[in-house]
């Protein structure tokens, strides 16, 4: 009730303010007149609320509260779609919120189905956004179960980080392959091209040869760095005691974390004779 009272409230407010005079004011700045309140009945985190729209003449006029031609309000739609992302049935999703909500809800896969799109349509919006001048460029993927053909099979989902010219860190885009070769990984770079990215004046990714030959075929004069965090993973795979390779990833972050060239240098001869002896294989 309190939130029926506020909403109404807030709309009769805000229609007072649109016509530039409140009821019964005589205002020569007056642009329309009231029309009385239409009942409108939405599904709310707390179930069924009926409010009263306030009306103008014109028709021109409808409340920020309350979403024109929706009968649902945008935190069940997010539910819902949520719901539907994570690969819960129809079916299921509607008993969850009658269960939620009350059983006299009454929910439609079609509604379902169109808080889904919702979010499918948000998610186009950001995958297409512009893209503007971003100096460094991080390049990596991960592994997902995708449903494809109706198999669950591997796919590769490949991600680009970015650092823009003020200093922050955006997820600049991503995109599902079957693989990390060469053509995903190229068509992947020249799409965020093609959204406006440029400025890039380093890429840091792994050494995997799909990423290697596509960023070479794309963007061929950027300088390329090699992953921290791949490369003390590699490095680790040449360390044949358990037990030692805490004491060599502690020697290579040192030398990642030097305060300058000079004592990174340092470190890194230092750490070099160590493992001549000890792990001649990660040495070489």
């Amino acid at each position: 009730e309190a939130l029926r009272i506020l909403v109404n409230e807030a709309a009769k407010i805000e229609r007072a303010e649109y016509l530039g005079a409140r009821p019964y004011e005589r205002s020569p700045t007056r642009r329309d007149y009231a029309n009385g309140f239409k009942p409108k009945t939405m599904l709310t985190r707390l179930g069924e609320v009926t409010f009263q729209v306030p009306q103008v003449r014109s028709g021109d006029f409808y409340p920020s509260a309350l979403e024109k031609g929706s009968r649902t309000d945008q935190a069940v739609h997010l539910a819902l779609a949520e719901m539907y992302v994570q690969g819960v049935s129809t079916r299921r999703v509607i008993e969850v919120l009658q269960k939620l909500l009350g059983p006299e809800i009454a929910l439609s896969s079609t509604q379902v189905s169109r808080a889904a799109a919702k979010l499918d349509a948000g998610l186009a919006a950001w995958r297409e956004r512009p893209l503007g001048e971003t100096p460094y460029l991080f390049l990596d993927a991960r592994y997902e179960k995708v449903r494809l053909e109706g198999r669950i099979v591997d796919c590769a989902v490949l991600i680009a980080v970015g650092i823009e010219a003020s200093g922050k860190r955006r997820v600049l885009g991503c995109d599902i392959a079957t693989s990390e070769a060469e053509i995903n990984w190229r068509r992947f770079l020249e799409s965020l091209l093609a959204r406006g990215l440029k400025g890039v004046r380093l890429i840091v990714a792994d050494d995997h040869a799909g990423l290697k030959a596509a960023r070479r075929a794309v963007l061929p004069a950027v300088p390329w760095q090699r992953c921290q965090f791949h490369l003390q993973q590699n490095a680790g795979q040449f360390v044949t005691r358990q037990e030692a390779k805490k004491s060599v990833a502690a020697q290579l972050r040192a030398v990642f974390n030097a305060p300058d060239r000079a004592e990174a240098e340092r470190l890194f001869k230092a750490a070099l004779e160590s493992w001549r002896k000890e792990h001649p294989k990660l040495a070489a």
